[in-house]
């Protein structure tokens, strides 16, 4: 106990990395990495808590994490906050099962074959085998939230929950709608998205007993870092590349889900061309996506989508203003400046 409180503890009092400097990933949340094995640890060890027959559905989803970008951010958080305690450990296993929950429904949806360089469940099981394993994910991150002392917990856990399912939803019924404007999109993202970063970072704070406008601040800054992440994933999901992302690409274009870069061609093409998008993007057709692309150039929407990332990443940078200076913060900070780095390298020749 005294030794996990004590490598928590790090997170609050290490020493400033250097800033403007390109670091990557691993170096960023090197002051979480030993907060983020716990997570891994205690995340497989649920597991166990599964029906015999369920835990290997169980173990390929819960073992299928990528950067542990959520987790990250309630370790970042509680140390801005400076009072880091093992409780934050508790809250990022059952954000990320919340989280990975989502992700085996997303590949049902969108008949995804990989994520991250494996067979999603679906693929492998699948869908009435998935879809229930996810329900039980997200049962199961209620349970453990039920079980902290204060009932704030599991209040926020649930209904970020449901506003995550619910953005989905609107998400899928704004399936091939030309009229879907920007404000519907990011309504879409806030809730899908932001709202599971915004949790991360306001209830990391909290629980490490940060208050008032540092507290809101680390909400707002996980919000928009939320945002912009959507917006880089949609730019990927169309200009990126199945063997650099390892996942499957194109799913949002196949299934009539109308992200950024599109609504950029729509706001900016003529008539004839935006004739010409409507009529490849169809439930009857199979999407040309070659032509689509030349649209997609034509009207520069990578280069916007990357303007408004841009935006959002800023708005994240300022609220971290009023938070203490401390290696957590610095942390935060980078963060925000490799999503940019990244999204800046969408489709650059190297």
């Amino acid at each position: 106990m005294i030794a996990a409180e004590s490598k928590m503890a790090d997170l609050a009092t290490a020493s400033e990395p250097p800033t403007g400097l390109k670091i990557s990933w691993r170096e960023i949340v090197e002051v979480a990495s030993p907060f983020l094995e716990q997570v891994a640890r205690k995340l497989e060890a649920q597991v166990d808590q599964f029906e015999p027959m369920v835990a290997p559905y169980a173990h390929y989803a819960l073992t299928n994490q990528g950067k542990q970008l959520r987790p990250a951010l309630v370790a970042l958080s509680g140390g801005a906050a400076g009072k880091a305690s093992e409780d934050l450990v508790s809250l990022a296993v059952i954000i990320e099962m919340v989280h990975l929950a989502t992700l085996v429904h997303d590949d049902i949806m969108d008949s995804a074959e990989l994520r991250r360089r494996r067979p999603t469940l679906a693929a492998n099981w699948g869908n009435e085998i998935s879809v229930l394993l996810g329900d039980c994910l997200f049962a199961h991150a209620i349970s453990l939230a039920a079980g902290f002392p204060t009932t704030e917990v599991c209040r926020m856990v649930a209904s970020a929950t449901n506003t995550v399912c619910s953005g989905e939803i609107l998400q899928t019924q704004f399936r091939f709608n030309f009229e879907l404007s920007r404000p519907d999109y990011f309504k879409v993202v806030g809730m899908k998205t932001a709202a599971l970063f915004a949790l991360s970072c306001d209830l990391g704070a909290g629980l490490a007993g940060a208050q008032g406008n540092s507290r809101t601040a680390l909400r707002n800054y996980g919000w928009a870092l939320g945002t912009a992440y959507q917006v880089y994933d949609d730019c990927l999901d169309l200009f990126g590349s199945e063997a650099a992302v390892g996942k499957s690409l194109g799913t949002d274009l196949a299934h009539g889900k109308l992200t950024l870069p599109l609504l950029v061609v729509l706001e900016r093409a003529n008539e004839t061309d935006k004739s010409l998008l409507k009529s490849m993007i169809t439930p009857q057709e199979r999407v040309d996506l070659p032509r689509v692309m030349h649209l997609l150039d034509k009207y520069d929407a990578l280069g916007e989508s990357r303007r408004v990332l841009h935006e959002y990443v800023d708005s994240a940078r300022g609220n971290l203003r009023h938070v203490p200076e401390n290696g957590s913060r610095t942390a935060l900070m980078a963060l925000a400046d490799y999503l940019a780095r990244q999204t800046d390298a969408i489709g650059v020749q190297s």
